[in-house]
């Protein structure tokens, strides 16, 4: 039962469309997964929206909701899913051929994922070098392309009877891009499609195609996306929540769990360095120095702003951080990301910490997805939050998350966990926790 004080949140009514940039092993794992879960072939594991709880109130009342029955979410049943590749291969097709899912779980499922065919992608093998397709749009300028992006997410709406739409980059990593002129604000950027400026690539068409047509976008890779002085003009114009970027999975995930117990307890690092293999389609992009670029920069800045050296600069000022990710075809989608932690400790005595995680990228990545086309597509009916524009409290999914300019983002996955609660506290109109605990001892 919703508080007096809870913020007013339309009704989930009717279907949510779930747009893809990208079919590969992310988003197709992520589709058959929502749909092993619908037939209940398997269970929403490593999903906060569907698998956690929420603790309202004191300790005493012992009231903890799961989260998918205390906020008004999309119902699982209510998703219908569409996306674009520049390859031709149906989403069953394109399953088989990531070689995440098991074979047995994927011929439970085939008619679903073979129903969902890649619409023509938008791009630009300058922008991403080692990959090519044949199911890619033609147009004159990339204004073209950014208008039959619009058509189709309007096709598709109709197509599908969706009442609202979100959409999620999991496209490939673009190569390096900083912010330009041309991004600054939506008369620059639109005259920029218009002469196909070399700084607005594929992804950025795909983020002003949704925002355009009033939907709700997040970016699941590093690129210089929607993190855009247009785009933050262009979502709070139309009312269509953003966030992102790259989707907080193996080795980073790591880091902002290790970084902050390290900080919490005063010890000194002295370096950390990471290295990946993986084998997927995201590792043979990687493997071009100026897609890696735009990786590199997001998993970087992670441990300057949760150790925070300018504070602390006996512990941290002078650290050595370095990020490897190699391209090694036999490992697949099962990624293993080793790191090795010189850390120093009372009377600066030396010590190690040795993390081998054999991780999975997309059965990581796959509930992130889930969770944020629920979370956004609630904030996109939330008056508190539809018209704000970057929606902050998302950043526990991101390794680079979105932040208005001049504000630091907050990486400790710790603090993004109470934050993202106590907005979802705060919707629902309970009181926010704060764990003073004083209360107990009155």
């Amino acid at each position: 039962m919703k508080s007096k004080n809870a913020t007013l949140i339309a009704p989930a009514r009717g279907k949510l469309g779930v747009l893809l940039p990208g079919l590969g092993a992310v988003s197709t794992t992520f589709i058959g997964g929502v749909e092993a879960v619908r037939r209940k072939i398997a269970q929403p594991i490593g999903s906060l929206t569907q698998m956690g709880t929420i603790r309202l109130g004191r300790r005493t009342e012992k009231r903890s909701p799961l989260i998918r029955e205390f906020l008004p979410l999309a119902r699982l049943e209510d998703l219908v899913f569409g996306g674009w590749d520049l390859y031709e291969e149906n989403c069953y097709e394109s399953a088989t051929n990531a070689g995440v899912l098991e074979k047995d779980l994927l011929r439970q499922i085939k008619p679903f994922l073979s129903r969902i065919q890649p619409m023509p992608a938008v791009f630009d093998r300058h922008y991403v070098r080692r990959l090519d397709g044949p199911n890619v749009k033609k147009g004159k300028t990339k204004y073209d392309l950014a208008e039959q992006l619009r058509q189709d997410i309007r096709d598709f709406r109709r197509r599908t009877g969706a009442a609202r739409l979100v959409m999620l980059w999991c496209g490939s990593t673009e190569i390096f891009l900083k912010p330009a002129p041309v991004h600054e604000n939506i008369a620059a950027f639109e005259a920029g499609l218009k002469k196909n400026h070399p700084a607005i690539s594929p992804s950025m068409i795909y983020a002003y195609a949704a925002l355009m047509e009033s939907v709700p976008f997040a970016n699941g890779a590093p690129n210089l996306t929607n993190d855009l002085g247009a785009m933050i003009e262009l979502s709070k114009r139309h009312q269509a929540p953003i966030c992102g970027k790259d989707f907080k999975t193996g080795q980073t995930l790591m880091k902002t769990i290790i970084a902050p117990g390290i900080k919490a307890r005063m010890l000194g690092l002295s370096g950390w360095f990471s290295t990946n293999i993986l084998g997927n389609r995201d590792g043979e992009v990687l493997d071009d120095p100026a897609s890696f670029k735009t990786k590199e920069e997001s998993k970087l800045s992670v441990l300057e702003h949760i150790l925070q050296p300018e504070l602390y600069p006996e512990l941290y000022k002078n650290f050595y951080h370095k990020v490897r990710i190699n391209y090694y075809p036999p490992r697949g989608d099962n990624k293993e990301g080793w790191d090795n932690i010189d850390i120093f400790g009372w009377l600066g005595y030396p010590m190690q910490i040795k993390v081998d995680f054999l991780c999975r990228d997309s059965i990581l990545a796959a509930p992130i997805a889930l969770d944020l086309v629920l979370l956004l597509d609630l904030a996109a009916r939330a008056e508190a939050l539809k018209g704000l524009g970057i929606q902050e409290w998302l950043s526990f999914y991101f390794k680079s998350p979105i932040t208005p300019p001049g504000l630091y983002p907050e990486h400790d996955l710790f603090i993004q966990l109470k934050k993202l609660k106590n907005t979802m506290r705060h919707l629902m109109g309970e009181e926010l926790i704060t764990h003073l605990g004083l209360e107990y001892y009155d």
